[in-house]
């Protein structure tokens, strides 16, 4: 009978504290805008941050950063991440550039994905964000096993399609025992500039009953503004404005938020270590 070798346990990066991946049920709902202005957000607030771009399809956060460059191969193989807005970055956007989708296979994705986590100079960091691809998958099988999380934020829009895909996702994170740290609202209601009606596109309100109902925390809502889109087509994210500015103040409350909830998830896995 052939042996099946276990693959080795999750690594700890060195230097790196808390490893946090940002997922949601389907595209379009604005997950990478919340992964970027959320680690901007962090950095702005004193944290050490590193972004990596996970999303091997439709990497889009060279585009919201404005960042493009190829980033530098060390002497010792390890590759410099590129720095933008005060956080360190790596993205395949960065080695491929262009618009040439990329095709691969499951193998090669857990390749990147290690590759991205072990070989890239994070130096030392407070958090590192990891911004999936949509949906659910090898990449967040990929990553939980190769590093230890700290925990997911699942991103949603209120709409009950994206609400039924968010609900798989937090299945997903659970079937890999992912500690959920949160769920956001994305694009949750939009305020008209000329009457200030808010308008519920998608039905404000339904991520929060989702969080309740998976008994997971609801970290906030984002509504959906003009600028925050702009802010990313051009490379400038809302959230480097500071905490300040109105736009850019909902990240501000989800980053204060991740904090807590990565803190009080690391306290819980030390006690459980101490415990065996």
């Amino acid at each position: 009978m052939a042996h099946s070798h276990t693959p080795p346990p999750p690594m700890p990066l060195p230097g790196v504290t808390h490893i946090v991946a940002i997922g949601s049920g389907k595209g379009g709902v604005g997950k990478t805008t919340v992964a970027v202005n959320t680690a901007i957000a962090l950095a702005k607030l004193g944290y050490k941050v590193g972004l990596i771009d996970a999303d091997i399809y439709g990497p889009n956060v060279p585009l919201m950063l404005g960042s493009n460059d190829q980033p530098k191969v060390l002497p010792n193989n390890q590759i410099e991440p590129n720095e933008a807005h005060g956080i360190k970055v790596i993205s395949i956007g960065f080695l491929s550039p262009g618009d040439k989708p990329l095709v691969m296979r499951g193998p090669m994705l857990h390749q990147i994905i290690r590759q991205f986590l072990q070989q890239v100079e994070w130096g030392e960091l407070d958090f590192l964000i990891v911004d999936l691809p949509p949906g659910t998958g090898d990449v967040v099988i990929s990553l939980v096993q190769t590093v230890p999380l700290t925990g997911a934020v699942v991103v949603s829009t209120p709409s009950d399609v994206a609400l039924q895909d968010a609900r798989k996702a937090i299945e997903m994170f659970r079937q890999v025992n992912a500690p959920l740290l949160g769920i956001v609202e994305n694009m949750s209601h939009f305020t008209c500039p000329h009457c200030h009606e808010m308008v519920d596109i998608f039905s404000k309100g339904g991520a929060e009953r989702t969080a309740k109902e998976f008994n997971v925390p609801f970290l906030g809502s984002v509504e959906l503004v003009p600028a925050i889109r702009e802010g990313g087509d051009h490379g400038q994210p809302v959230a480097a404005a500071g905490p300040e500015a109105p736009q850019a103040a909902p990240f501000y409350t989800v980053a204060r938020d991740l904090v807590e909830r990565a803190k009080e998830q690391a306290a819980k896995a030390e006690n459980v270590f101490e415990i065996n």
